[in-house]
């Protein structure tokens, strides 16, 4: 029985089993104390050990060895538990040495990142998973309640759908004597015959599987070759991308909205004893800023509008604020903490600061666009309506002088049944950061990729 179970019983149990790995052990003449953890949940299980328990099983007993325990389950006279387990037998399935670097003191999350294969054994990781896990769950629920098929887009890809070039590419050539063609390497020589990556975003198939299922959802690993050492970025990730036929930019909105609400309720409602050892240990006051989240009123304000009340503000920003500048981080906070006091979306961004494929604007500076900024963080969610309409998408590449070869596929369905579309993007690392408040991307993912690190 998982350790979860056991501390919820409701009355003592005779001849349990449990199985797990030691967090402490503390030794008496008489007595030995185990605290035991499986991963269920973040409380251990006290087990109390007598001279009646085979004593060379009790001598292996150290912190991280891996045991099974037999015994009764009865009322702990103990304060801050309810449950002890007297142990009637004991064996060390694994044991472990006293180079078990997982001692029983405060380690920094960057050495713990230096072993990132015993780290969810760390009370802050094994939280951090628990939750991530609870909300991958989340994620595929509120999708299923909807009708939004899933749909696995592919991992290798020929199309650059950011247009930033940013790829990791893959390949089979030779890297220092690729075959040439005209100058250049002859890509039609690769193993695909053609030069490919790995995707940065799912979308672009997902508008297609839109155009004939009408809703769709992907949530999958995405990677960018981009060399950043935030605390912000990984060069792997998971993204989920919605895509919704016959939508414009408010349904995307709408949809963006119901989404983190469903999001953020969910682990309030499923991971409490996890969030509420965030509040204590990572960010206090995690838990108001949740449950408001959860029932706040979603603003809307357009780019346009938004730097105007910047620019009027008398705040010294560290970054410009003009309008075509991108808003930075600092200034997406200023806006839904002291302007708005909560969730805004921000829309109709400048055309010349976004992606290819977002819809024009009957202005001809504008496209409609769409960040959902929250507060402490800013940009959460990123969509867009997407461009339908074939022949101002045709003309846009050509105005960034895209290659349309790779793309013909994605102009295909602008001609033949096209409708208007829209989805977003979210982040789930992103996601998982602001709900737990954890302040680093590579500690709310199993095993970090980043600018040179790879290990594990």
């Amino acid at each position: 029985m998982r350790i979860q179970q056991i501390l919820l019983q409701e009355q003592a149990v005779q001849n349990l089993t449990v199985r797990g790995w030691v967090r402490t052990v503390r030794r008496s003449k008489e007595v030995v104390f185990i605290e035991l953890n499986d991963g269920s949940c973040l409380a251990s299980l006290q087990l109390v050990a007598t001279e009646s328990v085979d004593a060379q099983a009790l001598a292996a007993v150290t912190t991280g060895a891996c045991i099974e325990a037999r015994g009764d389950l009865v009322a702990s006279p103990a304060a801050g538990q309810r449950w002890e387990l007297r142990v009637t037998q004991l064996e060390v399935l694994g044991e472990a040495d006293s180079s078990y670097p997982m001692q029983k003191k405060r380690h920094s999350f960057e050495y713990l990142r230096s072993m990132a294969h015993l780290r969810p054994r760390a009370n802050t990781f094994g939280a951090v998973f628990r939750l991530r896990s609870a909300l991958s769950f989340a994620v595929h629920q509120f999708f299923h309640q909807r009708g939004f098929l899933y749909v696995h887009t592919p991992i290798i890809t020929a199309s650059d759908c950011e247009g930033a070039g940013e790829l990791f590419r893959v390949t089979t050539l030779d890297p220092l004597h690729p075959p040439l063609k005209e100058g250049g390497v002859d890509w039609g020589q690769d193993f695909f015959g053609t030069r490919t990556g790995l995707t940065v975003s799912g979308q672009l198939q997902g508008e297609l599987f839109a155009t004939a299922f009408r809703d769709i959802y992907t949530f999958g690993p995405t990677f960018r070759a981009e060399n950043s050492h935030t605390s912000r970025h990984a060069s792997e990730f998971w993204m989920i991308e919605p895509e919704m036929a016959f939508a414009d930019l408010a349904a995307d909105c709408r949809l963006a909205e119901d989404f983190l609400r469903f999001l953020v309720r969910y682990a309030l409602e499923h991971c409490g004893e996890d969030l509420q050892f965030f509040n204590e240990r990572i960010e206090p006051g995690l838990l108001d800023k949740l449950t408001a989240l959860a029932d706040a009123r979603f603003e809307t304000m357009s780019y346009s509008e938004a730097v105007t009340r910047l620019k009027s503000s008398g705040q010294a920003f560290e970054f410009p604020v003009e309008w075509g500048l991108d808003l930075q981080s600092e200034h997406e906070r200023y806006l839904c903490e002291q302007v708005i006091g909560g969730p805004l979306f921000v829309t109709d961004y400048p055309k010349q600061i976004k992606a290819f494929y977002m819809r024009a604007n009957e202005d001809g500076r504008t496209v409609a666009a769409m960040d959902l900024l929250v507060p402490r963080v800013g940009e959460i969610i990123g969509g867009s309506q997407r461009e339908e309409r074939l022949d101002v998408l045709s003309a846009r590449m050509d105005e960034l002088g895209m290659e349309r070869e790779s793309l013909q596929w994605y102009l295909d369905i602008r001609r033949w049944g096209s409708c208007p579309h829209a989805g977003f993007g979210l982040g789930f690392e992103r996601l998982l950061m602001y709900l737990s408040g954890m302040e680093n991307i590579r500690d709310v993912i199993p095993f970090p990729r980043t600018p040179g690190q790879a290990l594990f």
